[in-house]
Parts: C-alpha cells; structure tokens; sequence
C-alpha cells in the first residue's frame, strides 16, 4: 500500500514536471496570443469578471461609508470625472470613444454598471484600480475625501443628461478664449488660456471658487503661495488625486501665469452662514455667532494650553502685501479651510517646504475649535486693498 502511494506520488509530480516545461516552451515560442483585438475567450471572461466581482465585494465589505449627498462634493467628483475618467467611459448622451472598443477587456458604460454597484464598491475600485486592466489606482491613496467625491457623483451619473453633466462639471463657465475680466484695481485682465482650459471648470474665472464651497478660492490670493502650491501638487509633494492631474502637465511659465491672473483678481468675498457647504448652511445664526467669536480670540491669541499658536501671526486677519509665501484665509469656503486643517492633522496634505510648520499648530486643535476658527476666517472681509 505504502509502495503504491509512493508511486502514485512520482507519477504526479512527473507530470506537473511535463505541464510546467510545456508551459515553459509555449511562453518562451512566442505562440501566446496578446491581442487585444482577439478579445477573451467567454469562458475566460467569465471567470475573470467573476474573480473580480467577488474580490470587490468581499474587499469592500468593511468599509464605513460617508454622507455623500451633497451638491458639493459632487460637484467635486464631477470635475476629476471629466479630467480623468470621461476619457475611456464616456459622459452622458456622447457615448464612449471608438478608442476603447478596441481595448481588453473594455471599459464598461458606467450608466449600467453603478445602479448594481453599492458606494463601498464604487469606492474600492475608484482607490486600488483593477490589476490587468486599464482601470488606474487613484493618484494620490492618502486623499480618501476626493474618492468619496467620485463617488458621491457616480450615485448620480445614470440620471444626468449631458446638459445636467456639464454643468456639473463647468457650471457657469464658458471656454471661449479670448475672455477678459477686471483686476482689484480696475485694470481689463485677459484670461490666459491655460486658466480657461485647466482652472476655470472648478475654481471660476473670476477665482470664486464657483461659490459651492467646494474648491478654494484664487482671487486675490498670494502670487508666491498659488505658484509654489502648483509645483507642489507637480512634483507630489502636496497630495492631490485630482490636482496632481491637472498640475502634472503645467510648464513654469504656465504656473507663473495662472498664479499672477489669479492673484490680481478682486479678493473673494466674506462668506456668509446661509452659504452652501455641509458645516456652514445648516447652523442657527446664534450658533454661528458664537463660533465666529471662539475663532477670532483663537486667530488673535491662539490656546497656550493646548500648544496652539495665533493663526494671525502667519495668516493676517486684514488685507495687506504679502512678505512670504503663506496664503491668505480671508473669504475662504469655512468647508476648504476646516478640510485643510483636518488634513494636516492627519499628515494627509503634504505641501510647500514649510507645510510642516502647520503639524504643531493643528495637531493641538479639537474639531469644535478647527470649525470655530474657519467660521472666523470665512467671514472676514478684505479691509485693506492690495497693491501688486
């Protein structure tokens, strides 16, 4: 009995030896079809769109998800949607580009496959991609925020027309070139092209950042701080899935250009409590008061007894010339600052050569607080005009 078992055993691995050299032979020929346009056998898609299906679901299946409907934060997966998915899956009404027919295995319509899908999905595909496949990791896997957003948009994307989609993604703005729009000093500014075809789409023309609460605002922001953030977001030093995309391409001058414009806009405007974003619209004006009043002695003082230093030491709290590269916060969108905030306490933003001197101020700082002091900052208004 023992004698045959062993025997049985020789037999085996003799011929895993001969599948194996087989094998070996077969790659080493050249004979493996690689063609994508042979496309898969049925059998073979099948098991690997099964394979698939169930590593998604079954990877997916512990994670927590967030509030996701909010005009905002659609409005978000919009834009990068349309700078790095509409490519291959097409937009509503459009249809998908001939390019990808041609492509194994195919990208899939997404107006089909989302209504199956559940937000943990969406989700996990967005930030690891699918190995052998043209589906990409997310740029950048610290920014979870921004895959949430694609996300959030995606829920939406099987109703929306094309109409409904674009102005998702452009709203109001328009990409005529030959625009012009007035300085904080009256000066006929013309558009550069680049800002039309790159920055308009989320922060406006007008740098007001759509007025969604959304997307930072640019307007009258410092020259140095735009121009070293853009190379940041180039080089991945400031983390961004969506930035890094659209700053990857940018030429120094091009970066030069985009920051000077921006800068010499009319500053934004004070942001008021009834203005959209999720931390800002749906609080009582007593309860926005008293944030704004625990947010000025925190900008003016800081809290000695939690290691927090006076914001206002490197962001003033009034219009004036600006002597180093830090940027300014008045006016800014309380839902962009407090998401800045949150990302540097959990060492998520990365940025400029002097980011890191933010980690001991934040690191000190309890949500309440973060909330108070960008309640504070939001509201501010430019009182001392600028000279460039």
């Amino acid at each position: 009995m023992k004698q045959s078992y062993k025997q049985a055993l020789k037999i085996i691995a003799v011929l895993l030896l001969v599948l194996a050299c087989g094998g070996a032979l077969v790659v080493v020929s050249g004979l493996i079809p690689i063609r994508a346009s042979s496309g898969h056998w049925a059998i073979t898609s099948w098991f690997l769109n099964f394979t698939k299906d169930r590593a998604v679901a079954t990877q997916s299946s512990g994670i927590t998800v967030p509030e996701l409907d909010d005009a905002a934060l659609v409005a978000q997966g919009a834009g990068h949607y349309e700078i790095g998915c509409r490519q291959c899956h097409g937009a509503p009404e459009t249809g998908r580009s001939a390019l990808v027919f041609g492509m194994t295995p195919k990208p899939p319509d997404l107006a089909e496959i989302v209504p199956h899908k559940g937000p943990a999905e969406l989700y996990y595909v967005i930030k690891h991609g699918i190995k052998m496949t043209a589906m990409p990791a997310w740029p950048n896997l610290k920014r979870e925020d921004e895959i949430w957003s694609v996300v959030a948009f995606l829920q939406k994307y099987p109703e929306l027309s094309l109409a409904e989609y674009e102005q998702l993604v452009w709203g109001e703005h328009n990409k005529q070139s030959g625009q012009s729009i007035a300085s904080a000093e009256g000066e006929n500014l013309p558009v550069p092209h680049t800002v039309i075809e790159v920055c308009a789409g989320c922060h406006g023309l007008d740098g007001q950042g759509r007025g969604l609460g959304a997307f930072p605002r640019l307007a009258g922001q410092n020259a140095a701080y735009l121009e070293e953030s853009l190379k940041a977001y180039r080089g991945g030093k400031r983390h961004s899935g969506t930035m890094q995309i659209v700053a990857g391409p940018l030429q120094d001058d091009e970066i030069q250009e985009i920051s000077r414009f921006y800068a010499r806009l009319q500053p934004a405007d004070p942001v008021e409590r009834t203005e959209p974003g999720r931390n800002s619209a749906d609080i009582s004006p007593e309860e926005w008061n008293a944030a704004v009043e625990r947010g000025a002695k925190i900008a003016a003082e800081g809290i000695p007894d939690q290691g927090v230093g006076a914001c206002a030491d490197c962001h003033p709290t009034t219009r004036q010339s600006f002597e180093n590269s830090y940027p300014t916060l008045i006016g800014q969108a309380p839902d962009s600052l407090m998401r800045q905030l949150e990302l540097f306490q959990q060492r998520k933003r990365g940025g400029t050569k002097t980011a890191n001197l933010m980690h001991a101020v934040v690191d000190g700082l309890k949500p309440e607080q973060i909330q108070a002091v960008s309640f504070y900052y939001a509201q501010l208004s430019a009182q001392k005009s600028r000279k460039n």
